[in-house]
């Protein structure tokens, strides 16, 4: 099956992701259009993030607008308007928006499970009691891997 061109404007977007209440994805190009890769813009505010993870694909930023800081493997850096930044399969990293938000583009390698990740995590998040192991075992069947502590239970 061949691949077909696609172009999506801003009014026509479908409504953002929101994983937890603080960040807005929107799921600009998924892996059955593209083929293999996924594309996203994410709206996050201050002082949010991921916690330290690793997934079974690559994942690329773009920064927008605002500013973050990114933990990859252990190591902290700042990132800027304009810093591109490549996280090969496997690797451990983290991230904090800024202290006036961040927006960001972020694409995932082929294998990406993120857009089915964000979309179960969402609907569990929004239910009245949402259940940790719940979103444990969601994070696991989608191909990320986080570490967990005595504090992470309910």
């Amino acid at each position: 099956m061949s691949q077909k061109s696609f172009v999506i404007q801003p009014e026509d977007r479908d409504e953002p992701i929101q994983v937890v209440a603080s960040d807005k994805t929107w799921v600009l190009a998924s892996k059955e259009e593209t083929k293999g890769y996924e594309v996203f813009l994410h709206d996050g505010l201050a002082g949010s993030g991921p916690r330290a993870h690793s997934h079974d694909w690559d994942e690329t930023f773009f920064i927008l607008d605002g500013d973050l800081t990114f933990k990859i493997d252990g190591e902290e850096m700042a990132a800027k308007p304009g810093t591109f930044v490549h996280i090969p399969a496997g690797t451990v990293h983290e991230f904090k928006y800024g202290e006036n938000g961040t927006k960001m583009i972020a694409i995932t390698g082929v294998g990406s499970k993120a857009a089915k990740l964000f979309t179960e995590l969402a609907a569990e998040n929004a239910k009245e009691s949402p259940k940790q192991k719940n979103l444990i075992e969601i994070i696991a069947r989608n191909g990320m891997h986080i570490t967990l502590d005595e504090n992470d239970f309910d």
